[in-house]
């Protein structure tokens, strides 16, 4: 199975620009930790490119992933840009609140591979910080990208496991897992659900005396 998610992380090069420009949109920052999340990342790299975000990190997992994410970070020659981390699903080794922008691909199409922890995706995000989870090529992708790679990114995905997933699906998921506020189900450019973690209240001032 892995030699498929390597393949289709490869063959996804020429979508990374263009989903990175939706993704940027969708944070609207430029500064931030930014974490890509599990066995489809390669986003991250244009994420890079088009300075979205101070500081950069694969969370990697299964465990096969890591070398080949090391191998794809040194051809691009990001080795002091961008660290590779080992993870799980539940987001093992990544500390509360210390992620301003996660993008999580694939997340919630293959639950014969993994079963997204939503809960620890809120945990790892600061407040005010923004969780980009789901699939799909993004609405800034031109067909006559996505048109020679379709239906090879179709049958590897169906080797891989990935099974469709509707709206209803994924609002009956986060409801299971109290996740109802500050999230939106995006549907233009994929599947997606954008989660804004909202930023703590400021503490009430000391009354000051004369």
């Amino acid at each position: 199975m892995l030699d498929q998610v390597r393949e289709i992380n490869l063959l996804w090069e020429p979508v990374y620009p263009y989903l990175a420009h939706h993704i940027a949109n969708v944070y609207g920052r430029g500064d931030g930790a930014v974490h890509e999340v599990g066995p489809f990342c390669g986003v991250i790299y244009d994420l890079v490119r088009q300075q979205t975000g101070a500081s950069f990190c694969i969370a990697s997992f299964p465990a096969g992933m890591q070398s080949f994410y090391a191998g794809e970070i040194e051809r691009r020659k990001m080795e002091e840009i961008v660290r590779v981390v080992p993870t799980t699903p539940e987001l093992t080794g990544i500390g509360d609140n210390t992620v301003d922008l996660l993008v999580f691909r694939g997340a919630l199409f293959f639950p014969s591979f993994f079963t997204v922890d939503h809960q620890a995706i809120l945990r790892a995000l600061k407040p005010g910080g923004t969780a980009f989870v789901g699939g799909g090529f993004g609405k800034y992708t031109p067909p006559e990208v996505i048109r020679p790679l379709a239906d090879r990114s179709r049958e590897l995905n169906y080797l891989i496991g990935k099974k469709e997933t509707t709206v209803d699906d994924i609002r009956k998921e986060l409801e299971e897992n109290n996740i109802t506020e500050n999230t939106e189900i995006v549907t233009e450019g994929g599947l997606w659900v954008v989660m804004k973690k909202p930023l703590e209240p400021l503490e009430p001032l000391e009354p000051f005396e004369r």
